[in-house]
């Protein structure tokens, strides 16, 4: 089911950083009073009541001619933050009036928002204003403004009520709603996949290969895919939501035309997946954007298989264990942080080890959904204190009281020390790897957070 997105936008410096902030609740952004501190849109869900959604932070919007790379590319994925929204929130700032990037902004909306909610809102109300303060704001055409004060907090609650209202206008179901409760019931009924990866890797090819017939357009030319597609696919008595993504692009390299609107939608894919399968072209170099991409996956806490696909291709004519040897090899050598995810060999044109994909799509899911009680926690947690203890950080000498499970879908642990900063981070990825080898966690990331008790 998708979840609403919300773009907030604007020309530099008027606080959308500390707005995203605020609503997320939690210091996200980095906020700066130098104008363009936001290189890139950031993405956070917001729950809600009624209904969830997906903001976006992004860089300022400006209009004249980029003085360099980093800034045209601000540009452009602001325009793509415009363009895959479903409600924008246009930010101006009282303190400046209104600017003439203000209007262009605004003009640049009614032409190319294509009918979406704009919500005009002034930010840095750190106190009451009057109608006559804002009353110029309406000249830019945009209807009702909103007074807010994002350093402060004011007003974001009346600002989050109205995103909701328009977004029930616009259709989103409400959690009240019998269709939304259908729609959840669905989801949890099976397991949804999203493939995701670099242009031109075969990742709509693998999936008319799962479907057995060609309902994905299919092209040497990448990113034919311009936006996220679901197909349910049946294998072995069960079924699994895959969700087609178009390649994600290296920033800074984003393409004229069509194709750069795609990166939201892969971001969101992943946000509504339960497992994401980062398709790797086997006959090509693994590059940074290949291990970017594993950390989008990673941040979002669901679960990841590395495929390599394009295992027909093999132009040294190596013999197949030598081969599958040496590129594991290099898998682990490029994802070092990724040692607990499956490798899978295939080939969309040859359909090699497809059903090995379900296979472990099943283990993997099982694996985030695992729970280990708090006393085979404990036993295993004795024997770690034992064999390697934590140096510390300070003056107080590290002491661990006890660590519990606290959730699933990621696992989700939580330890119980007399001080947090007396325990190093090294520490902490040695526990990891102890409650791997003991538990599995096979293809899920594992979430460990720290929490400080006094002695009783």
């Amino acid at each position: 089911m998708k979840t609403p997105i919300v773009s907030i936008v604007g020309r530099p410096n008027v606080g959308k950083s500390t707005l995203f902030n605020a609503m997320a609740g939690r210091r996200i952004a980095i906020t700066s009073e130098t104008a363009g501190t936001t290189r890139d849109r950031i993405f956070f869900k917001v729950e809600h009541p009624e209904i969830d959604f997906d903001i976006v932070d992004t860089g300022g919007l400006t209009f004249g001619k980029a003085e360099n790379t980093i800034e045209e590319d601000m540009q452009a994925q602001a325009r793509i933050a415009i363009e895959e929204a479903d409600l924008i929130v246009l930010l101006a700032d009282i303190k400046t009036d209104v600017m003439g990037e203000d209007k262009k902004a605004a003009e640049l909306l009614r032409k190319n928002a294509s009918g979406k909610p704009v919500l005009l809102v002034v930010n840095k109300c750190d106190r009451p204003v009057t109608e006559a303060e804002t009353a110029l704001f309406y000249s830019l055409g945009l209807g009702d403004i909103l007074n807010i004060s994002a350093a402060h907090n004011r007003g974001i609650d009346e600002l989050i009520l109205e995103i909701v209202t328009r977004l029930k206008t616009r259709g989103f179901l409400t959690k009240a709603d019998p269709a939304y409760q259908t729609a959840v019931k669905w989801e949890k009924s099976h397991i949804s996949v999203a493939l995701v990866g670099k242009p031109n890797v075969g990742k709509s090819s693998l999936i008319n290969a799962f479907l057995g017939k060609n309902r994905h357009v299919v092209s040497e030319i990448p990113g034919t895919t311009r936006d996220s597609t679901d197909s349910m696919v049946h294998a072995n008595g069960k079924e699994y939501c895959f969700i087609d993504t178009a390649g994600l692009k290296r920033r800074g390299k984003v393409e004229r035309g069509i194709e750069k609107w795609s990166d939201l939608r892969t971001l969101a894919a992943i946000e509504r997946c339960d497992i994401a399968i980062l398709v790797i072209d086997s006959s090509e170099k693994i590059g940074h954007l290949d291990k970017q991409i594993a950390s989008y996956i990673l941040k979002a806490g669901k679960g990841l298989i590395l495929l390599a696909n394009k295992w027909d291709i093999n132009p040294d004519g190596e013999a197949e264990e030598k081969r599958r040897q040496s590129f594991f090899g290099k898998l682990r050598y490029h994802f070092a942080f990724l040692s607990w995810a499956p490798v899978i060999y295939t080939s969309a044109i040859t359909k090699k080890n497809l059903s090995v994909v379900f296979n472990q799509l099943e283990l993997v899911q099982a694996e985030r959904k695992k729970r280990i009680s708090t006393a085979q926690l404990n036993q295993m947690m004795e024997k770690a204190m034992q064999e390697h203890k934590p140096t510390g950080t300070g003056k107080s000498r590290p002491k661990l009281y006890y660590m519990t499970q606290v959730g699933t879908e990621p696992p989700e642990f939580v330890a119980f020390v007399n001080r947090c900063k007396s325990f190093h981070f090294s520490w902490w990825r040695y526990v990891e790897n102890r409650l791997r080898e003991k538990f599995g966690f096979t293809g899920t990331p594992i979430k460990i957070g720290c929490r400080e008790k006094t002695d009783a």
